[in-house]
This record gives structure tokens, C-alpha cells and sequence, in this order.
């Protein structure tokens, strides 16, 4: 089913299967005239795919990538636990929607790659760190959370404290964002300047999550997947300043990565504006475009 299209780019929504669930996406192909290289776009906490997902698969299909941008388990369309973020099924998702595009004409199964923004930073090097199929990883503001760095930036007390308090109220939901410093998993006015107004506006997002999802997230080791990408090109594109996802863990994860690695530092003031703020955006998809062409 054709849902649009932006120049050349036509859109088509899809369905696939991960342990199980039903997932939904959108493919993008610039209608190429043999197979492409391909790209699985993996986004932020909570996120879906008309959010930030959409901005850079746009712009990345523009460039000439078949693109996929989809709902992982339990959020938008997709089956799966409502608003339950879970590590491991995301990876499982990465894993299906590459079988996915490796099986599409419109793609050469031996260029296939993942860009992953925000906490998809994380579980985008994970994925690569992984799935051998996937040939090279571009991170945008990228979450490359470690467990041992929040201990030590907490304290372990305060860190395993934390954990306790989500597992004992793991089941519950809270809201993913809130005005006026209100109780939320993304505190603060930031996330709720993207998500609490209509620069997100998608249908098919909600604004809770459990609170078990954010044991999840602060028991994610995506720093220890550096060593394992030696044999994968890899760009991080992340802003010099940044509130909630770490310049300090990019710059680590660069220093421990092997084999071939860029890091671009931009002069945005906030996390967000690599969502959907110029020129920040067009600067990351540039980049991350020129990089995938040399290498994938």
C-alpha cells in the first residue's frame, strides 16, 4: 500500500514477525533501478515511527537508502506489552526487521546497516555488535549507557536503590513526560517540549510507560559493545552539549571502539534539536549519509 511520497521516495507499509509479535512499519525506496544499500532506524525511549524515526529514514531514502523505520514491540501499531520498554526485545526486533530487509529485491542483503538516535544509539551498536549482517552503525545522540557509569556517577547505593524501587513497582505506568516539573520518566521541560506538543504529534503514541522500563534502561550496557565493532564502520554524531543522553559516554565509546570510527561534535544547545531543529538535522543526516556511502 503506497502511503505517500516525498520527491521519488515511495513509502509502503509493512508487517513482520519477531519471537512471536507482529510489528508494523514504513519502507522507504527511492524506486532504484537495482538492488541498494539498506538502513533499520531504531529511535528513542517511547518513541514511534512518525517521531524522529521518520525525520532521518526521509532523509536517508532522499539519499538514496531503501530505509525502514518501524514500531517496536509494545509501542505504536505493533503487538507486544503496552509501553513496556525491553532491551533484549528491541534487539530481537532489530534482528527481524534486517531478515526483512535482506529479503526485499529492492535490497543488497551484503549493505545493510542501522542508524540508531537517542537510546536507539544504544541498542543500535548492541544490534551491530551482534548481527553480523549488519554492516555498519551510525548513532545519533546516541544513549550508549553503561550500568558501571551510573553507579559511579550516582553511587552504587543510590544506583542500586533506584533499581529496587522499579522492580518493586515494575507493572506500574507513569507518564513518559509532564509540564511544570510533574512526575514523568523523562523529567524536565526538555523531553516535554518535544513529546507534550505537536512536534511529535503521532496517533499511535501514548504518553505513559512502565516503570520496570526504566530498570531497563539503566541496566543497559551498551558501552561494552565498542570492543566488538572492530570489523564494523561506525559513526557517532553527537551535540557538545547535551542533558540526557551523555557527550561524555559518546567520547568513551569512541576511545574504546577499534577499526574504523568517526565522531562529529555539534554546536546544538539541547538533546532535542537533533530530533527535528536545522541545522542540526540536515548537518547529522549529511554526515550519516556520506558515511554509510563510503562504506556500505
Amino acid at each position: 500500500m503506497d502511503l505517500g511520497s516525498t520527491a521519488a521516495v515511495r513509502t509502503e507499509r509493512v508487517s513482520f514477525s519477531a519471537t512471536g509479535l507482529r510489528l508494523v512499519g514504513d519502507l522507504r525506496i527511492l524506486d532504484p533501478s537495482g538492488p541498494s544499500p539498506a538502513l533499520v532506524l531504531t529511535g528513542p525511549f517511547t518513541g514511534v515511527k512518525e517521531q524522529v524515526v521518520a525525520t532521518y529514514a526521509d532523509r536517508l531514502a532522499e539519499a538514496g537508502f531503501v530505509t525502514l523505520a518501524f514500531d517496536h514491540r509494545g509501542f505504536g501499531e505493533s503487538e507486544g506489552r503496552r509501553g513496556h520498554e525491553d532491551s533484549q526485545g528491541k534487539l530481537d526486533d532489530l534482528r527481524a526487521a534486517v531478515g526483512l530487509l535482506a529479503g526485499r529485491p529492492e535490497v543488497d542483503a551484503d549493505r545493510i546497516g542501522v542508524v540508531g538516535i537517542c537510546l536507539g544509539g544504544g541498542h543500535a551498536v548492541r544490534a551491530a555488535a551482534t548481527d553480523p549482517r549488519l554492516r555498519a552503525v551510525v548513532g545519533v545522540a546516541g544513549a550508549y549507557n553503561s550500568p558501571s557509569w551510573f553507579a559511579a556517577t550516582m553511587g552504587v547505593a543510590a544506583y542500586r536503590s533506584a533499581l529496587r524501587g522499579f522492580l518493586d513497582r515494575y507493572d506500574e505506568y507513569l507518564p513518559a513526560v509532564a509540564p511544570d516539573g510533574g512526575e514523568a520518566a523523562m523529567g524536565g521541560p526538555e523531553p516535554y517540549a518535544y513529546y507534550g506538543t505537536d512536534r511529535s504529534a503521532s496517533p499511535h503514541w501514548e504518553n505513559r510507560v512502565t516503570r520496570g522500563s526504566l530498570h531497563s534502561l539503566l541496566t543497559l550496557d551498551a558501552l561494552a559493545a565498542a570492543p566488538l565493532l572492530e570489523d564494523t564502520p561506525q559513526l557517532l554524531i553527537h551535540g557538545r552539549v547535551d542533558d540526557y543522553c551523555s557527550p561524555e559516554l559518546a567520547a568513551a565509546f569512541h576511545d574504546r571502539s577499534a577499526g574504523t570510527k568517526e565522531i562529529a561534535w555539534l554546536d546544538s544547545a539541547r538533546h532535542i534539536d537533533l530530533y527535528d531543529t536545522e541545522p542540526y538535522v540536515t548537518q547529522a543526516a549529511d554526515a550519516a549519509a556520506a558515511f554509510l556511502h563510503r562504506h556500505l
